[in-house]
């Protein structure tokens, strides 16, 4: 679809009283319905409008209109301009621009980002809500005139902020925390070490086996010593 005039209305009043051109072509042109047109031709529609010309406004030639007139069929074309202005480019510096209406939704919005994305820098939450650094800081601080009633509120759902802005930068906040060394779990031991008796058992056992030993030897010595007596006691008889 092609680009219409800058002032349709106006210029389909001008191409009606001005030309002999069909309801059609200029509705076609200014981007009309034809009857809007038949009722700008009869009075009934766009009373009051003062024609424009769109000859001396650059987007039609007469050389165009004359040839529409001769030929009902024939489709007017939006004379191409020959000053070609700059681009503007749009500019990301400065504190995001919110409207009158939302701005007192900002504190509720700072709130929520504040709790639930604490990893953001205060740079990033200005460029989120289009807040100052200081209003930051009382909020954080509870400190704020209204801190008794603010509510935490999405600022996405205020329309403060699109969730791609706000996922851009919870992503890059990410990215600069440093990485923290996640907690090592509590693994399984291996076989030979979870049925391996303890050291307190084994030294008790040892501690067993040692007092048994050591009753062994004992008795065994007093047999040697009876036995030695009988055997004195044997020769004396003797």
């Amino acid at each position: 679809m092609s680009q219409g005039p800058l002032m349709p209305k106006a210029t389909a009043v001008w191409l009606v009283e001005n030309t002999s051109l069909a309801f059609e072509q200029i509705a076609d042109f200014c981007k009309l319905h034809p009857l809007e047109v038949k009722g700008i031709a009869d009075g009934e529609v766009a009373a009051g409008i003062k024609g424009l010309d769109p000859i001396t406004t650059g987007q039609l030639t007469r050389d165009e209109i004359e040839k529409a007139q001769k030929s009902p069929s024939y489709r007017l074309k939006v004379a191409v301009s020959k000053v070609k202005l700059p681009e503007v480019k749009r500019t990301t510096k400065g504190p995001r621009y919110t409207p009158l209406s939302r701005r007192q939704d900002r504190p509720n919005a700072i709130l929520w980002l504040l709790r639930n994305h604490p990893e953001l820098k205060d740079a990033q939450v200005i460029r989120l809500v289009g807040t100052t650094k200081s209003t930051i800081q009382q909020i954080r601080e509870r400190t704020h005139w209204n801190s008794g009633s603010l509510q935490p509120m999405d600022p996405v759902t205020l329309g403060l902020c699109t969730q791609i802005d706000l996922d851009f930068e919870v992503q890059r906040a990410a990215k600069d925390r440093p990485a923290v060394a996640a907690d090592a779990g509590a693994s399984l031991l291996p076989a030979e070490v979870s049925t391996a008796p303890e050291a307190g058992h084994e030294e008790a056992d040892d501690h067993r086996a040692g007092g048994r030993d050591e009753r062994l030897d004992a008795d065994s010595v007093f047999a040697k010593l009876k036995g030695m007596r009988r055997t004195d006691e044997d020769d004396e008889e003797a």
